[in-house]
C-alpha cells in the first residue's frame, strides 16, 4: 500500500478485513462481534475473536462502518452510513433500520427549544419485532429484559 494512505490512517485491506466488511454488509440485523466472528470463521477457521474485534476497530475508525449501541449490551455494527434511525425489538434485540423522514424538523425543533446548535440527531425506535409479535399475546411482556440474540433472525440477512 501507499505511503500516502498510511500517512492518512488507511490501513491495507486484509483478506479477513474485507471478509469482515463483506458479512457486515450482507447483514440488515446489523450483528455483534460475536456473531461477525462465528460468520466469518466458517471462512477463516484460524481466525481469533481479538481479530475481529481490531478489524472492526479499523473500520470504523476508516469511517467504513459505524458502532450503534442500542440496549447497553454489545456493541452492534452498521455497514449503512446513510443518514437513517434505528429500531430495536424489545423482546429478542433485533435491531432494522428505519427511515425517518422528518429528521430535519426534529432537529429543528430541538434546536428552537433548547438555543443548542443542532448538528446531528439519533433516534431509537423500540417495539416488537414481527416475529416476537406474532408470538407475543401479551403486550406486558414487552416489558421484559431483552434476551440474546438468537440465529432466529437469519431470513434478515441480505441474499448474496
Amino acid at each position: 500500500m501507499s505511503r500516502c494512505c498510511e500517512e492518512k490512517g488507511v490501513k491495507r485491506m486484509t483478506l479477513q478485513r474485507s471478509a469482515i466488511l463483506e458479512e457486515l454488509r450482507r447483514d440488515r440485523c446489523h450483528p455483534t462481534a460475536d456473531e461477525l466472528y462465528e460468520r466469518v470463521r466458517q471462512r477463516f477457521p484460524r481466525i481469533s475473536l481479538g481479530t475481529v474485534y481490531r478489524n472492526l476497530q479499523v473500520l470504523v475508525a476508516e469511517g467504513r462502518i459505524r458502532k450503534v449501541e442500542a440496549d447497553g449490551r454489545q456493541m452492534r455494527f452498521d455497514a449503512t452510513l446513510g443518514e437513517h434511525q434505528h429500531i430495536r425489538c424489545l423482546l429478542c434485540g433485533r435491531l432494522n433500520d428505519v427511515e425517518f423522514s422528518s429528521r430535519q424538523e426534529l432537529m429543528a425543533r430541538a434546536e428552537a427549544e433548547s438555543g443548542y446548535d443542532v448538528r446531528g440527531c439519533a433516534v431509537m425506535f423500540e417495539g416488537l419485532c414481527p416475529d416476537c409479535g406474532k408470538r407475543t399475546a401479551h403486550p406486558a411482556a414487552a416489558a421484559e429484559k431483552p434476551k440474546q440474540r438468537s440465529n432466529e433472525h437469519e431470513s434478515q440477512r441480505n441474499p448474496d
